[in-house]
Parts: C-alpha cells; sequence; structure tokens
C-alpha cells in the first residue's frame, strides 16, 4: 500500500497562528499585555533550538518574552529560585519550563514552584490533576496537537486500539488521558509502551492509531505496524551523517518504510511541530486572558 496522507502541521498552525492574532488585538485594546516567562536547564542543541522557537514566534505574534538559561550542572536551587522568580513576577502573565530536566533536580519541587493560573503546558500539579479528571485548565500543547493533527485529516479515535510508544509525564500520560476521556477526540482503548514492554511489536502491531514520543530514532519499522495503520511521530532526533550538513533530523518512526503500509503518517520534521508551537501562543494568550 503506497500513497499514505501526509498529515503535515503547518497548515493548521497558520490558520491558528491568525486566530491567535486576533485575539491578542482585543487583549491590547484592554490594556493587557501577555508576557511568556521561559525556564532552560539543559545544553542539548534540539531543547535550545525548540526554546528560540518559542522566543522567536513570540516576537513574531507580539507576545513579549522573559527567559532565564540555567546551566546543566548548576545546582537544584538555582532552577528553583529561577522558576520562583518568573512565578513571582507582576509582567509575566504565562510560564513555561522545559523539559527534561537533569537528573539531579527534583522534577516535582519544580512543578510545585509553577503558579497554577499561569502555568502554559499543564506543568502544575493541580492542572495535571484537572485534566486527569476531565475538567482541564490547561491543554498541553504536544498532545493537543496530536489530536487536532488526527481530527483534521479525519482520523476518528472514537472505539479505536491507540498505541502510545513512551510514558514521559510532558505529553504521552496527558496525551492517554484525553484519548480516553468521553466525547470529541477521546473514546479510545489506550495502551502506553515503555522500556519495560515485553514484545513491544506485538503491541504496535495491535494498533490502529500510533503514536510515538520513546525519543529513539527509527525504534518502529514497517515490520511493527499493521496496514491502514495512522502513525503521528512525535519525535525529532538528531543522528549523525556523513553528508555536509553532518546530521539530520529523524522521528522514532522508520518514515519511508512505514508509510508505505500506513494510511496517514506525519513527516519528521513538519508534522507536529509547528502546530505545537501555535498552541503553546494559544495558551499564553487563553492563560492571560483568564487572569484579566
Amino acid at each position: 500500500m503506497t500513497g499514505a496522507t501526509l498529515m503535515r502541521g503547518r497548515p493548521l498552525a497558520d490558520d491558528l497562528r491568525a486566530r491567535t492574532s486576533e485575539r491578542l488585538d482585543v487583549l491590547r485594546n484592554r490594556g493587557v499585555k501577555p508576557t511568556l516567562g521561559t525556564v532552560l536547564m539543559s545544553d542539548d542543541e534540539a531543547d535550545e533550538a525548540f526554546m528560540d522557537r518559542k522566543h522567536d514566534s513570540c516576537e513574531e505574534v507580539g507576545i513579549s518574552t522573559k527567559r532565564i538559561d540555567v546551566p546543566p550542572d548548576a545546582p537544584a536551587e538555582e532552577l528553583y529560585r529561577a522558576v520562583e522568580r518568573l512565578g513571582a513576577d507582576e509582567d509575566v502573565t504565562a510560564l513555561f519550563v522545559q523539559v527534561p530536566l537533569p537528573e539531579h533536580v527534583d522534577e516535582r519541587a519544580v512543578r510545585n514552584r509553577v503558579p497554577p493560573e499561569k502555568d502554559v503546558d499543564c506543568f502544575a500539579p493541580v492542572n495535571v490533576g484537572r485534566l486527569v479528571i476531565g475538567s482541564p485548565r490547561v491543554i498541553p500543547a504536544t498532545p493537543a496537537a496530536v489530536l487536532r493533527l488526527l481530527a483534521a485529516y479525519d482520523v476518528e479515535t472514537e472505539g479505536r486500539d491507540v498505541v502510545i510508544v513512551g510514558r514521559n509525564t510532558a505529553i504521552c500520560k496527558p496525551l492517554a488521558n484525553l484519548l480516553l476521556a468521553r466525547g470529541s477526540g477521546g473514546d479510545a482503548t489506550v495502551t502506553v509502551c515503555h522500556t519495560a514492554t515485553t514484545d513491544l511489536p506485538a503491541k504496535t502491531r495491535d494498533a490502529e492509531i500510533l503514536v510515538t514520543a520513546a525519543g529513539a530514532p527509527r525504534l518502529i519499522d514497517e515490520s511493527m505496524v499493521s496496514t491502514g495503520v495512522s502513525v503521528v511521530d512525535i519525535s525529532v532526533n538528531r543522528v549523525e551523517t556523513d553528508d555536509d550538513k553532518g546530521y539530520e533530523l529523524v522521528g522514532d518512526v522508520d518514515f519511508e518504510g512505514v508509510r508505505e503500509k500506513a494510511s496517514a503518517i506525519t513527516p519528521v520534521p513538519g508534522g507536529v511541530g509547528p502546530l505545537t508551537l501555535e498552541l503553546i501562543l494559544r495558551n499564553v494568550v487563553d492563560v492571560t486572558a483568564r487572569q484579566a
């Protein structure tokens, strides 16, 4: 089977950008100034690049930003103070902390320091709890991007078998809860796979919808999927190459092989990423408007 539909995020992102800009104009006319505060404690090139794109996107639409970069080998207390400082800053209306964090940092301690009303990516514990019980204050941008892509390309979730490869707290666990929820974009039967899963290929072959966020380049090949599957590859992995560029960006899925069997698949890059950035901007507007 060839000719899988490419689920591209850019057209959806462009439409969302236009609507976000309109809402920003309304806030500005009321004298409200959205400002995003960000904290990065990583020297990973992908993390740094993603944070740069967040700030560039904010500048493009006129959202002010305040950025604190903490060296990854700094004491955890330095990160805690940075989050507290932005949380207490009256000019900062929205707060984002880049994850994953270094191993010596207690992620729970960071989450507890994010004011729920400024939380732009469902990071604060109370907001995570609200999402789990089906009454979200804010929906994290990447899971929201996955659901929007599936809906835009007419991939039905109700009654479908969804397999998520990865169990991180920023993407996979919130996404699993959203897919389980009653109503549009939910009502799926969800299996979450991880490093302790036995016989991963058997699980992924059962998927009607496969979502990956494992951060493992080309982990999933064509032998691990069934014909007609819809595939959303969230990961963007940097792998070294012998050409002049020296690297390429690939997903968790072996794109060329899997697309031969899939009915729909996201390209990497160009799938989830563009829409995620726009949904962060939308969430900045949402939390700012709620405070105003």
